[in-house]
């Protein structure tokens, strides 16, 4: 086989494994809610700081793999027309290489767009007395990029009495509004917690 053949098709498999493992603490969360696995939400959350360069790794392998199938034949390629495009399979073709380098840019820019396939949490609440409204200040360990956030607030808003909740993995804090006579920090937390996020530091306020 030529070697610009299988080389090109070599660096499309590095590029597909670098962005999809980019892309694991932004995607685990989303895949917890919809298998109903919330346990392991936060399982791949340590990838986060490798992120930036596991997305540079990818970049520079597809772009690579582009110069690889683009750059000019060499004499000896022409005569024996080893890179006839009509005599490459699918797996060498230019076409696969594109559906690479789309899937890749997908994965990478998932935690822009990933908030897509959480439910509206927006709901109605009655509260009995004003006086019943505190504010649940909470520090969460494990939130890595804005579908961490989601996942979170998801989670807060299935505990009944919940009026309000707010997370920012920037911060790694979360606020929940809630009615005191119908639901506890207590509770909360618990919901918090079961998502595998860690809240590991509380306060509370009106």
């Amino acid at each position: 086989m030529n070697f610009k053949k299988s080389n090109t098709t070599k660096l499309a498999g590095a590029g597909i494994l670098t962005a999809i493992t980019a892309s694991l603490c932004c995607i685990t969360p989303v895949l917890a809610l919809i298998s109903g696995a919330a346990g392991a939400a936060s399982a791949f959350s340590w990838i986060e700081p490798y992120r930036p360069y596991l997305i540079g790794i990818t970049i520079i392998v597809l772009a690579f793999a582009w110069i690889q199938k683009l750059k000019p034949y060499k004499a000896d390629e022409i005569a024996c027309d080893c890179e006839d495009e009509t005599k490459l399979s699918f797996w060498q073709s230019k076409r696969f290489l594109t559906i690479v380098t789309i899937f890749a840019v997908l994965m990478m820019a998932f935690p822009y767009y990933g908030s897509v396939f959480y439910p509206n949490n927006n709901k109605e609440v009655v509260v009995v007395k004003q006086n019943d409204i505190q504010t649940l200040h909470l520090n969460v360990q494990g939130m890595t990029c804005s579908a961490c956030d989601n996942n979170v607030e998801n989670a807060v808003y299935q505990v009944p009495g919940v009026i309000n909740a707010k997370a920012d993995f920037h911060t790694g804090k979360a606020v929940v509004k809630f009615d005191k006579s119908k639901t506890s920090p207590k509770k909360i937390i618990k919901s918090i917690d079961a998502t595998s996020y860690k809240v590991i530091g509380d306060s509370l306020g009106h």
